[in-house]
């Protein structure tokens, strides 16, 4: 755990890696805080009517028999469990289970359609899947074989049923008790897919380790965490690498509890009225969340907020959302910057330094993150170049599942190159730029979409935005963008014009918008990101 000290410089050099040899998430999370004391690990809330509260000692409990349930299923040490499952407590139970057997854990969004699913489940060759109602009707839609898929676990089923084992049924039957797996820190752990955004996704395989390597980033991005913390929460699905090792792990590695929820719709009233209602004091909010609860002004005259500390990471964030953050919610919001291969790497920290708008903040202690060039080469500061950590790094995974070849080109020298380029300037601060295929080059100029969408997402009149460059004859590419306007406002040529002045004046009289299309919404992953490449391709008609 990070030690408080008055300044980044201090808190950096007092941070030192303490991996172990052997080391086990399973047992680190859950197992060291079962004392018999009651300790709250989990609330689980399936309406406002229906919650449920779970502690540690429960959670090693179902855990253990859950494990000899896997045991009985056939899978052993190495075999690969999905776990395709929205927030709850059988999905905390599931990865607890998989990794104090040695097994690699699957997280897999419960919205995925049955040729994502398809695609996951036989690229990793998933043995055990753990889902409910609606999962197994989506395996129903699956035509292509999955021959390696031998048991499916349904925690909605209530007894079991030919190859479908009913999760709580057949946990119960088992002791629950079990002598956990003696893993390495580097032994596999979880494979987490990419979101696919240039091409199929891949398999990023993860060592034991990544918890640790996570917690430096997730403690300084939200000011020492765990100090203050009663609650943590996130929207986001714990099948992603932000919802689950940003939030819940390393919640419960500090036995922290974990509000668990899933919305059928995400609203910003609903957001705030669970904040509020549970009493979060801690959470992870995307940027896309965040967009959607700046259109409220004044929540906290609404709801009795305990909210201390909020992060946010995947996209940049802006002027407009920081001081939105400080205006109606008394808190900074801190950036944070990593990806499922490499994640945690870099964070903004308001107990430590005022946050420079523009950049997403400095290295998270105990992580050498640099800016270098095609072959790994560090570059001075101030230059634009690739965002690289230098190896070994214990948040970084162990490769690529069954891709050799991608994963060798990850890398350049000692480093993980991200695929992103940035700048660091001489106080160390990091600037995003945009993925290497995100850059625009226009008349000669190298542009970025962050400055120039977090300008026009302070004009009034707009919602959300994303900035491409389209094909242009005379300039290479042209700076465009979408927008989404707020509700009943009506697109014009007039406004056009307006948003247009509005860059000009405000960013740069070359990087203003010369396309803009109003679009009813934006192409967006399951995590939130905008996709970009379906904007490129767009043709339709300017609003």
């Amino acid at each position: 755990m990070l030690t408080r000290h008055a300044t980044y410089a201090e808190t950096v050099s007092a941070t030192h890696w303490n991996v172990p040899q052997h080391y086990n998430i399973g047992v680190d999370v859950c197992d060291k805080w079962a004392d018999g004391t009651g300790r709250l690990a989990i609330i689980h809330e399936k309406s406002p009517a229906d919650i449920q509260y779970y502690t540690f000692d429960q959670l090693k409990a179902y855990s253990n028999q859950f494990a000899r349930v896997l045991q009985k299923s056939g899978a052993a040490r190495g075999d690969r469990v999905g776990i395709l499952l929205a927030q709850g407590i059988e999905t905390a139970i599931a990865h607890i289970a998989c990794y104090k057997l040695g097994l690699i854990a699957i997280p897999l969004f419960s919205l995925f359609g049955s040729d994502a699913l398809a695609y996951r489940l036989t690229n990793s060759g998933t043995r055990v899947l753990v889902t409910n109602t609606e999962g197994i009707a989506k395996l129903a839609t699956i035509s292509d074989p999955l021959p390696q898929l031998t048991t499916v676990i349904d925690i909605d089923a209530t007894r079991n049923v030919a190859d479908t084992l009913a999760f709580w049924t057949s946990l119960q039957q088992e002791p629950d008790t079990l002598e956990p797996v003696r893993t390495l820190a580097d032994d596999p752990a979880v494979i987490i897919y990419t979101s696919g955004t240039t091409g199929k996704p891949k398999g990023a395989l993860h060592a034991h380790r990544i918890l640790l390597g996570h917690l430096p980033g997730v403690e300084i991005s939200h000011n020492f965490f765990p100090e203050n913390a009663k609650v943590m929460w996130t929207p986001a699905d714990w099948a992603w690498i932000g919802g689950l090792f940003d939030v819940l792990m390393p919640s419960l590695h500090h036995g922290i509890p974990v509000l668990a929820c899933r919305f059928s719709k995400f609203t910003a009233e609903a957001a705030f009225d669970i904040m509020s209602r549970h009493q979060v004091t801690h959470t992870f909010l995307p940027p896309t969340a965040l967009k959607m609860l700046r259109r409220l002004e004044s929540p906290r005259e609404r709801w009795p907020l305990a909210l201390r500390s909020i992060a946010s990471g995947g996209e940049s964030l802006g002027l407009e959302l920081i001081e939105w953050g400080r205006r109606n919610l008394n808190i900074t919001i801190n950036e944070f910057y990593g990806q499922t291969e490499c994640n945690m790497l870099v964070s903004s920290c308001a107990d430590l330094f005022e946050p420079k708008i523009g950049s997403m903040g400095k290295a998270a202690p105990g992580h050498d993150v640099q800016i270098v060039n095609d072959l790994g080469q560090p570059l001075p500061d101030g230059t634009e170049g690739n965002i690289g950590v230098k190896s070994p790094d214990p948040v970084m995974f162990l490769g690529y599942w069954n891709n050799p070849e991608a994963t060798r080109e990850k890398f350049a020298g000692q480093f993980l190159v991200t695929g992103d380029v940035g700048v660091r300037d001489e106080e160390g601060f990091f600037r995003f730029v945009g993925r290497n295929d995100d850059v625009i080059t226009s008349a000669g100029y190298r542009i970025g979409p962050g400055p120039i969408e977090d300008c026009i997402l302070g004009h009034p009149q707009v919602s959300m935005v994303a900035v491409v460059g389209l094909p242009d004859e005379e300039r290479t590419e042209a700076v465009t963008a979408f927008i989404v306007l707020n509700e009943n406002v009506t697109p014009s040529e007039a406004l056009k014009k307006e948003i247009q002045e509005h860059v000009k004046t405000r960013v740069a009289a070359h990087e203003y918008p010369r396309r803009i299309y109003f679009v009813n919404e934006l192409p967006m992953t399951t995590t939130g990101k905008i996709i970009r490449k379906e904007l490129r391709n767009y043709t339709g008609a300017a609003s």
